[in-house]
């Protein structure tokens, strides 16, 4: 790797920036240098930080093989050498016996040996498992999230390990510069982020959205939503393109089957309510039970819409998205379809319902990797909404 000028000690100042959150500007101020050496510092590591090779106390040093060469050369025995050394006769025998023997022993190459049989990382699984490397590449392609691959893989191969592997471990092959070679590293561009790196979790702030009359408090909510006992109960919100530009999003809290709404019109409450009220009545009635919204303007025609469609509405407290936490989770994946610079009045009903359906199928973690859809499907041909 290259350091662009940082001295060991503002390398770890700069891994330790990283980890807290700061920016490149803000790291390249504090170290009195250019933010784009910042930037082209932390690129080339995927964002991974490579902790320097270091030997362990518990291992022989470059001096200890030189007395054990010598000692070999002296006629001296491996329990002898270790008493000299303070070790075990063992640990000079196997120093011995997987380094040529007696015969070829020669420290400077078994100096040499031993750190090349330390470096790390060893050969990425994805490297020496072609079948493997190719489900990972063709489920990644999918939009498939390196957790849910592990989680359908485990659940598909409960007895071969050789076709299993961590979630952490695919994020590795497709981050760290070091294990570049066991995937295609431009699948990074199908990752829920698409980022060519790593980076640290940060906060982020919520932000209110206006106020509306004769609103319901989600606390009015009825008790059987929380558990998500009962299916039926749905969360709804606006994803933003280009202003005016948006997509009205549906999500069944017991199943995570979502429904997109086109809305060509615009965002404002009387451009929403007829799109969202057709939409709504596809749905069967006995699943129509609630909807959670936050606060959003284009919500202000709430009265009209329940009137329409039998679901009261019931509204998040202000600068409290994770009471629709299933629908933030979605809106996050669907901005892997819908960035948010593009104008989405691009989309048709039949683009969104192609997005969803893919979204639909892919497995989740929280249903033991079955999709939405199977679980939805579940419910429908059940015939009631009670699920436990």
């Amino acid at each position: 790797m290259r350091d662009y000028g940082f001295s060991p000690a503002q390398q770890d100042e700069i891994w330790r920036r990283w980890r807290d959150g700061e920016s490149f500007s803000l790291m390249g101020r504090a170290l009195g240098a250019p933010m784009h050496h910042v930037r082209r510092f932390l690129y080339q590591s995927g964002g991974v930080h490579q902790a320097p090779q270091r030997r362990s106390a518990r291992h022989l040093t470059a001096a200890d093989r030189e007395e054990i060469s010598r000692g070999i050369a002296a006629g001296q025995s491996a329990r002898l050498l270790a008493q000299r050394l303070g070790r075990a006769s063992s640990t000079v025998s196997r120093e011995i016996a997987r380094n040529g023997g007696r015969e070829r022993y020669r420290a400077a190459l078994a100096e040499v040996e031993a750190y090349r049989r330390a470096r790390r990382p060893k050969p990425a699984k994805l490297a020496r498992q072609p079948a493997l490397r190719v489900m990972v590449e063709a489920k990644l392609a999918l939009c498939w999230s390196p957790e849910q691959i592990s989680g359908r893989l485990r659940r598909h191969y409960p007895q071969e390990t050789d076709m299993q592997l961590s979630h952490e471990a695919i994020y590795l092959s497709l981050y760290d510069p070091r294990r570049r070679q066991a995937i295609d590293r431009a699948l990074t561009q199908r990752l829920r982020t698409a980022r060519p790196m790593r980076r640290p979790r940060g906060a982020r702030r919520a932000t209110g959205r206006g106020v509306l009359r004769d609103m319901a408090p989600i606390t009015a909510r009825p008790a059987e939503a929380e558990d998500r006992a009962v299916a039926g109960h749905w969360e709804g919100d606006l994803i933003m393109g280009t202003r005016p530009s948006a997509i009205g999003t549906l999500v069944e809290r017991t199943s995570r089957y979502t429904t997109l709404v086109a809305l060509p019109d615009g965002i404002k409450a009387e451009q929403v309510r007829p799109h969202l009220t057709r939409s709504v009545l596809a749905i069967p009635v006995r699943l129509r039970r609630s909807l959670a919204s936050d606060r959003g303007r284009e919500m202000a025609g709430h009265r009209a819409f329940t009137s329409a469609t039998g679901m009261p509405v019931y509204f998040c407290k202000p600068r409290s998205p994770w009471q629709r936490g299933s629908n933030e989770n979605t809106n996050r994946l669907l901005r892997q379809y819908l960035p948010k610079g593009a104008d989405l009045r691009a989309f048709s009903q039949d683009d969104l319902d192609a997005i969803a359906d893919e979204l639909n199928n892919r497995p989740r973690k929280i249903h033991g990797y079955r999709t939405p859809a199977e679980i939805y499907a579940e419910i429908l041909n059940s015939g009631d909404a009670l699920i436990l």
